[in-house]
């Protein structure tokens, strides 16, 4: 196989690698029922007219199962990142004492669950739909080079191999998918 083409399937590898690592970061987000810091990975502040990571302007920290706490650096942040909590809209409604932020996690019923769900395979799509994307892209890349005088026999290979890793990338995006949604449905 030709280094160029080697090259070509080794990045479309490397992006659909790509595509499955950010599932996972947005399936962290997404709350199953357990408090965790991540939930507000993504989350922004107004730090003096700079919009911040709400990590970098206050400590998060878990305080059990279904409450988590944010101390904010400086006392004045904490209706900016009251506000910011209200407007990313995570069903939470965070409670402020004047020197840290609590929010408390209620249970998830049956139907939010299932909203949940829907959510993640909602994200499981975004995901399937980038790497079918990225073997496209992979594949017109091949046939320019075909066409440029590349064997139509190393071609084919190239394309089937993409297809093949194509296949088992959407395979990982289904388990992925499959264990958020038992973890979410378990009570």
């Amino acid at each position: 196989m030709s280094e160029e083409l080697q090259m070509t399937v080794e990045h479309t590898e490397e992006s659909m690698n790509k595509a499955i690592n950010h599932l996972e970061a947005e399936l962290v987000k997404i709350r199953a029922g357990r408090a965790t810091p991540q939930m507000f990975d993504g989350l922004v502040v107004d730090y003096y007219g700079t919009p911040t990571p709400i990590n970098q302007v206050g400590n998060i920290s878990v305080a059990d199962a279904r409450t988590l706490t944010i101390q904010p650096w400086e006392k004045n942040m904490l209706q900016p990142i009251e506000r910011s909590i209200i407007a990313a809209n995570l069903g939470v409604t965070p409670q402020n004492d004047g020197s840290i932020i609590r929010i408390f996690l209620p249970p998830l019923t049956e139907e939010r669950r299932k909203e949940i769900v829907k959510r993640v395979n909602g994200e499981g799509e975004h995901s399937k739909v980038a790497i079918r994307n990225i073997r496209r892209e992979g594949i017109e890349h091949i046939k320019k080079m075909q066409k440029q005088g590349l064997s139509e026999d190393l071609a084919s290979d190239a394309e089937k191999e993409i297809q093949t890793m194509t296949d088992n990338f959407i395979l990982k995006v289904d388990k992925h998918l499959q264990q958020k949604e038992k973890e979410i449905m378990s009570v």
